[in-house]
């Protein structure tokens, strides 16, 4: 698992090596561009613009969303992936933090029509992701979402049968989303497949139930 020196380091290269596995249609990033792109036009079509965007990395999708009139606050363990970030959006808000251990203060004050988290809480336990999940709902407007674009599978029989295809490749240290799990905790929780391990699940703020 990368801590947050190794995202420092590899956030120059980031997209690159993304880019590579999704063309390729490869574990883990196969359906990369496509997630982000539901996950684009899902905030857009909202009436709100405000957004969260938690592990934003080099905001390959937030700095999109910034240039078509959103108003963007985020959160990420990495200063490097931060400056790299900022650049690119300079009137954003964005704080360097763990989100293991939760949002810094200064993002729990405010209440977003969309919370996007992609490619970002697979370092998450199953628990921990529950948890997290469980705090941001109260940050969601009345109508909000959150989007979640991942490695993420069905059934924990799709997962095993990725994992199985992808040998030695697979990463162990990351726990992926199974979503007919995830659906015990969260029966709003939507699901929409892209490729062989990835996928956008959305969650609705409970008030839409």
């Amino acid at each position: 698992m990368l801590n947050n020196q190794g995202f420092d380091l590899w956030a120059d290269n980031y997209d690159a090596s993304v880019g590579v596995s999704d063309e390729e249609g490869t574990y883990p990033f196969a359906g990369y561009k496509e997630v982000l792109n539901i996950i684009f036009n899902r905030v857009l079509t909202h009436p709100g613009k405000t957004v969260l965007d938690i592990g934003f990395g080099t905001a390959t999708l937030t700095a999109k969303l910034y240039e078509n009139g959103c108003t963007v606050y985020g959160q990420d363990f990495s200063r490097k992936m931060i400056e790299l970030a900022q650049k690119k959006m300079p009137e954003a808000a964005l704080f360097q933090g763990d989100f293991s251990q939760g949002l810094v203060s200064e993002l729990t004050r405010n209440r977003y029509d969309s919370i996007l988290a992609t490619y970002s809480l697979h370092h998450l336990s199953d628990r921990q992701k529950v948890r997290f999940l469980n705090s941001l709902l109260p940050l969601l407007k009345e109508d909000g979402c959150i989007y979640i674009g991942d490695v993420a599978f069905r059934t924990r029989a799709d997962l095993e049968a990725c994992k199985a295809q992808a040998g030695a490749e697979w990463d162990d240290d990351e726990i992926y989303f199974v979503w007919d799990e995830l659906k015990e905790h969260f029966p709003q929780m939507e699901f929409e497949p892209v490729s062989c391990c990835a996928g956008v699940l959305s969650v609705k703020n409970r008030t839409d139930r």
